[in-house]
């Protein structure tokens, strides 16, 4: 897979307006990763904070995503030099990045995420340039990764103007169970108080010409549909664990038909 051509196609795509799909695995199995890369997404996020998955296991998820030609991104699950450095070397196209709040803490995060001189991530071989074979190919790639900041608190929203005309990252995409929490109303995602978040992160992003992203946690088509009407432009749809907890069910048992 040429990871670089793919990256800079879905980075086009975003700037342009248009709708990237992919997709969330939270389970740590390159078998299920291959299956998830053979499904016609753009991309999967490994999910680093809420999954069970470790960073030893990355390198053959990776391996099995791009073995479909999809690109691996990563929810890290915390901000930290070592992490995503980690992340990167085991060959992470990009990364989506929880609970962004400043423009300080985006600018010192978005750093360790870029080879110097734009960045200050840790320069070395490793399963991403393929030990050194590809390093000089892989350091214009390591200059500029895609970078997805989450907006999960009343913080992030209160700053969100100042983190979107830093023009560093790649999109926003927004926590709404984070976010009702952070707001008071953890879970209610109904709720007026997380809808008008939702809807003031969604203009704010339009206004600056950032893509907005989403989660659409139930595999319903609808729901997918009625995101990209909305406006959101870079969407994972469901996940592995939502995709079994959905539709292995017992159908005979089934008592939701």
């Amino acid at each position: 897979m040429n990871k670089s051509k793919k990256i800079k196609f879905l980075r086009k795509k975003l700037i342009s307006g248009n709708v990237s799909i992919g997709s969330w695995m939270q389970i740590g199995d390159p078998n299920i990763a291959e299956i998830m890369g053979d499904l016609d997404y753009e991309w999967i996020s490994v999910d680093l904070e809420h999954g069970q998955i470790n960073l030893s296991t990355l390198p053959d998820i990776f391996r099995a995503l791009e073995l479909k030609g999809t690109l691996p991104f990563v929810r890290v699950s915390e901000n930290s030099e070592d992490e995503l450095k980690h992340v990167f070397d085991s060959g992470a196209a990009g990364v989506i990045i929880p609970k962004i709040e400043n423009i300080e803490q985006l600018k010192n995060i978005h750093k360790f995420c870029c080879y110097p001189p734009k960045g200050k991530r840790g320069v070395g071989f490793s399963r991403t340039n393929l030990f050194g074979k590809n390093f000089n190919t892989y350091k214009k790639e390591a200059q500029d990764p895609i970078v997805i900041a989450m907006i999960e608190t009343r913080e992030g929203i209160k700053n969100l103007e100042s983190i979107l005309n830093l023009k560093i990252i790649d999109a926003i995409m927004v926590g709404p169970y984070d976010l009702s929490a952070s707001l008071g109303i953890t879970g209610n995602l109904k709720n007026k108080k997380l809808t008008n978040s939702l809807k003031k992160i969604l203009q704010l992003c339009l206004k600056f010409k950032i893509a907005c992203g989403i989660h659409v946690v139930k595999p319903e088509k609808k729901e997918l549909k009625k995101a990209i009407i909305q406006g959101y432009q870079f969407i994972a749809y469901s996940g592995d664990a939502f995709f079994l907890n959905e539709f292995a069910r017992n159908p005979i048992l089934d008592k939701s038909e």
